[in-house]
């Protein structure tokens, strides 16, 4: 279900897990552009061992996965180098659920407003009449400068990109494939790192999926015409069992908070939302966040809850043994989809966490044999004075 190196030469990088295309690119980009300087050095114009030009890379990453850090991480190191790449930000408002945080509402006000794209080029026109060369002298030049910086930077969309180096083009309609197009190799000529923004629907042209577009991102067989499932509601899961528990033992402690990192409905959180939004976070796909939350939570007393899949939990590792297990907070941690997963495949496989985790001081790890036996375990995790896991 995913790209993989093994699979074909047209996946040029395995990936499963969010937020890494733009640190791919921008190591792929230096690493040809490393290449291409050293081959350069003996080549002949014209020569085919002259490798300069010689492609451009390019990161695809959606708006939920902007809620990541180490997307932040690359767009801030591509702009200090420069690198040239391009970076095709699909934005359709979208996780496997709707996005949430303050990047969402700042690209929503991008996207949702198109008088903003043609404002700016008619802005950025306009600025260039501002005195900024040596004929207008140095103080002029230096005001005007710093006009045009502050201008922008309080009118033009896409300044935060701008602001980290990359140059900003959008919003386009990424469902019209001819602008598309047009676009990208408009911004394929451009020297240095750029960012194009577009915008798309979760599920376009099926009427279904574009209503009910969480709900369709990964899916059992269903009736075509009619988008219902075919496959009957079975017993009940772990994770149904899961958040069930939760919310009850939240009625009888107000203490009981909890965390999901982009995750509410797979983790079984979205019952705890309905019923104590107050006690509920998500904090986007940001799982090294979500456990440095539950890690300032504890510490002022709360019981956290923290409910991410196995294969995602990998990526707070740090946040587990630094920020809860060696001060040996109250956290729970409620690892869904530990074990193999089926078709996700291994990037998604909840192989590792019982091996990583039981090596972590102060930290119990449970393992229920069936869901009675887990909503027993939940009880008994939040009475512990430390950090425990429940499989």
């Amino acid at each position: 279900g995913f790209p993989s190196r093994a699979e074909s030469p047209f996946d040029s990088y395995g990936t499963g897990h969010s937020s890494t295309s733009i640190s791919a690119a921008v190591g792929m980009a230096e690493a040809r552009r490393r290449t291409s300087d050293v081959g350069a050095a003996d080549a002949r114009p014209g020569d085919a061992s002259d490798r300069r030009g010689a492609g451009r890379v390019v990161a695809v990453i959606g708006d939920g996965a902007l809620t990541g850090g180490m997307a932040y991480e690359a767009l801030n190191h591509a702009g200090h180098l420069g690198t040239s790449i391009l970076v095709v930000l699909n934005d359709n408002a979208m996780s496997i659920e709707r996005n949430v945080g303050a990047m969402s509402t700042y690209l929503s006000k991008l996207r949702t407003d198109p008088r903003l794209s043609h404002f700016r080029h008619d802005l950025e026109r306009r600025l260039q009449r501002l005195p900024a060369g040596p004929a207008g002298g140095e103080r002029v030049a230096a005001i005007g400068g710093q006009l045009k910086d502050s201008i922008k930077a309080a009118l033009v969309p896409g300044m935060l990109f701008e602001e980290l180096g990359f140059t900003y083009v959008g919003v386009v309609d990424g469902h019209d494939i001819e602008e598309l197009r047009e676009n990208i190799r408009r911004c394929l000529a451009v020297e240095g790192p750029v960012l194009l923004h577009c915008r798309t629907v979760k599920g376009k042209g099926y009427t279904p999926a574009e209503r009910h577009p969480g709900r369709y991102h990964g899916t059992p067989p269903f009736c075509v015409p009619t988008g219902e499932s075919l496959d009957p509601e079975g017993p009940t899961t772990f994770t149904r069992a899961f958040g069930e528990a939760l919310v009850e033992l939240a009625r009888h402690d107000e203490r009981i908070i909890g965390v999901t990192a982009a995750m509410a409905s797979g983790t079984g959180l979205d019952a705890l939302k309905q019923a104590f939004p107050e006690r509920f976070f998500d904090v986007g796909i940001a799982e090294a966040h979500a456990v440095g939350l539950a890690a300032g939570l504890a510490a002022e007393g709360k019981r956290p809850v923290v409910a991410i899949y196995s294969t995602f939990l990998q990526r707070a590792y740090d946040q587990v043994i630094h920020d809860v297990c060696l001060q040996n907070l109250p956290v729970v941690f409620a690892v869904d989809r530990a074990g193999l997963v089926g078709e996700d495949g291994p990037t998604h496989h909840g192989a590792f966490d019982l091996s990583f985790l039981r090596i972590v001081p102060n930290l119990t790890v449970f393992v229920p044999k069936d869901e009675g036996e887990l909503q027993r375990l939940l009880a008994t995790a939040l009475t512990l004075d430390g950090p425990s896991a429940i499989r």
